[in-house]
């Protein structure tokens, strides 16, 4: 079955949200904020989360004391002015890279197959970093039964991170998701066109999460059309693992 065309939706970030901590229950925190805000889920919704809230709730931290940048490491940091242990672990999480401009951002593939600024690598303060769900699919589908058994709603979750290659800035696009099919199929005039639509989800709530400073790591999309699915957006990679 194809959803019917979306002519409009809501969408707010779920908020005054807690700051996380390494090992929390990411879905039970997203409850309390429900509960304590009075915002109850509906069938339908699609709950956005960013990337990074996810890798602090599954404890994937990585101490940069830890890490020995290599030659290719070094240069590649002198060059960008990025920390040699951050581009360490860029190039350890990834299979490909280049940078964007003479000097900077560094474009990855990573291991799992999505292109991303900096491999997805977020880092925390000065002494560490954050690297990526280890399968953001499958962190989607938990987060996904989890919300929809304290809910009781049906509701589809969308994992996103930044990504960006061709111009300044920064945008936001989808590296996991669960309950929502990642592609779209429009037609009109005799044209038919495959959308990723599990990224076109993540940039509407990215206009809410914004990239810095808000506080805000999720946000509640409501009134989207869609199809039921868990395939996950590793579906519609060119470059899978």
């Amino acid at each position: 079955m194809t959803a019917a065309p979306t002519s409009g939706f809501s969408a707010f970030a779920l908020e005054p949200f807690p700051e996380l901590q390494p090992g929390d229950d990411l879905a039970g925190t997203i409850t309390g904020v429900l509960n304590r805000t009075g915002t109850k889920l509906r069938d339908g919704d699609i709950i956005v989360v960013a990337s990074k809230a996810v890798s602090v709730g599954e404890k994937r931290y990585v101490d940069l004391a830890d890490v020995t940048p290599g030659p290719e490491a070094l240069a590649l940091s002198a060059k960008t002015g990025k920390p040699a242990e951050i581009v360490q672990l860029i190039l350890d999480s990834s299979t490909e890279h280049f940078l964007a401009t003479e000097k900077r951002p560094i474009i990855a593939r990573h291991t799992l197959g999505y292109q991303l600024t900096s491999a997805g690598i977020d880092r925390a303060g000065t002494e560490g970093a954050w690297l990526l769900p280890a399968d953001p699919d499958a962190s989607a589908r938990s987060l996904r039964d989890a919300l929809s058994t304290y809910s009781g709603a049906t509701v589809a979750v969308v994992i996103a991170d930044s990504g960006r290659a061709d111009r300044r800035g920064a945008t936001v696009i989808s590296i996991g998701a669960a309950g929502v099919a990642p592609l779209r199929v429009t037609e009109h005039g005799g044209k038919r066109q495959e959308e990723t639509f599990t990224d076109l989800i993540a940039a509407a709530a990215g206009i809410i999460l914004g990239q810095r400073g808000r506080g805000a790591p999720v946000a509640i999309l409501r009134g989207i059309s869609y199809d039921s699915s868990d395939e996950g957006v590793a579906a519609m990679l060119h470059h899978q693992p």
